[in-house]
């Protein structure tokens, strides 16, 4: 596990130096902020469609070789796109076609690459490991950004691209020392009668376990309205301090920075849960509501710090507790497809979310999004807690008759 840390740190890191310029590489090219767009939509596409798909093959092949494999593919990717930069042959063509690779090989190496982690610690450990990947992923992710400006600054926007390939290396090179703890699921599950089934039928188990498994939906449902009306806070935080705040880009940057620092915290906190529930993320998510109103009604910028902390602890926090949910609910047999249907359904939350808001801060404002959209989530959630709270008070009550029958039998035939 501490080798799979580092490892994740590391590519984290190269992760981030390239996304930090990434678009500004496509603008280099193009000179068009539409291409830019377009770049980021089929690189996105993928995910929306194939991850289904990846997510069966997950549940399939052994996950070692599929990890290790999937890493060493985005680290070619990278270094391809490093070397056409270097000669000065990458046009808008091959930078869609790379785009679409680089979308494509994550259906396979997410999930895989989330399990795998997985089986490296005991199952009730699991919130614990989360909550250490999550504060690898905001380390790297400090460190890729500020690694960034100066690779760019002194060797160029290839430099970025082919640090990242090393990094995805180092991990796919770590990957076949790793030792899975006894009874993980590692291993490729036999198939029944020592038949494979079509990968449609291994598409349609996953959605069926997904649609018929109410605490997934109430997660899904949680984490969507969050997503789309709370949390995208590059943005709304942004408009908040270059509008009605009157700061200039660094102020951003220090809003940014104690997102990032809240976010470490919220990590370190998230380990330690021991029995993550979907009700402890929907009470997360409300407080992060409520802290959002107060935020858009902040007076100041010092308020506005004030309250971005905790904020992101409680993003984080969450974020884990809802991950924890997410892969350890299912059986081992179909994790890897509840994974492939929750990066589908993610995948149109996260293109769909920032217009919706950036058409909300259109009619309401900056301050008016986030008060409108934390309000929505709190009381999104506060109406879901009480629609299960009357069912469950409303189950039938059955008391013992006189003559040993039970009374309200066809209520309890009903409730069945």
């Amino acid at each position: 596990m501490r080798w799979w840390s580092v490892a994740n740190f590391v590519s984290n890191a190269g992760t981030w130096m390239q996304l930090t310029v990434q678009n500004l590489l496509v603008l280099q090219i193009t000179g068009s902020a539409a291409a830019t767009g377009l770049s980021m939509s089929v690189q996105a596409a993928p995910a929306l469609f194939v991850s289904l798909l990846g997510g069966t093959a997950v549940d399939r092949w052994p996950r070692k070789p599929t990890a290790a494999v999937s890493q060493a593919l985005l680290g070619g990717v990278a270094l391809v796109t490093a070397v056409l930069v270097t000669v000065d042959r990458l046009d808008m063509t091959s930078l869609l076609a790379l785009a679409a690779v680089t979308g494509l090989i994550p259906t396979v190496d997410g999930p895989a690459c989330a399990l795998l982690g997985n089986d490296l610690v005991p199952v009730e450990d699991v919130p614990s490991a989360l909550g250490v990947g999550a504060l690898v992923h905001n380390a790297g992710r400090l460190v890729g950004a500020a690694l960034a400006g100066v690779t760019v600054g002194f060797l160029g926007t290839a430099a970025a691209y082919g640090a990242n390939a090393l990094s995805f290396l180092f991990v796919a090179s770590v990957i076949p020392s790793l030792r899975p703890v006894r009874g993980a699921a590692a291993s490729r599950p036999t198939p029944v009668a020592g038949r494979t089934p079509p990968p449609h039928r291994g598409v349609r188990e996953g959605l069926v376990f997904f649609a018929r498994r109410r605490r997934l939906v109430a997660l899904a449902g949680i984490t969507g309205v969050s997503a789309v009306f709370g949390r995208n806070y590059g943005l709304t935080l942004a408009v908040l301090v270059s509008g009605p705040l009157a700061g200039g880009g660094g102020s951003f940057g220090t809003v940014s920075t104690v997102l990032a620092a809240g976010g470490i915290v919220g990590a370190v906190l998230g380990a330690r849960l021991r029995r993550p529930s979907v009700r402890l993320v929907g009470c997360l998510a409300a407080v992060g509501g409520l802290l959002q109103v107060a935020a858009g009604l902040s007076p100041s910028l010092t308020v506005l710090l004030v309250l971005v902390l905790p904020m992101a602890v409680v993003e984080s926090v969450s974020d884990t507790a809802g991950t924890a949910v997410l892969q350890t609910d299912p059986p081992a047999r179909l994790r890897g497809r509840v994974l492939g249907v929750w990066s589908s359904v993610g995948t149109v939350w996260g293109l769909g979310g920032p217009p919706a808001l950036g058409l909300l801060m259109e009619l309401a404002g900056a301050r008016g999004a986030l008060v409108l959209g934390g309000l929505v989530v709190a009381a999104t959630i506060g109406a879901g807690h009480l629609a299960r709270t009357r069912r469950t008070t409303d189950a039938p009550v059955l008391l013992p008759a006189l003559d040993g029958d039970v009374t309200g039998r066809g209520a309890l035939s009903t409730a069945a």
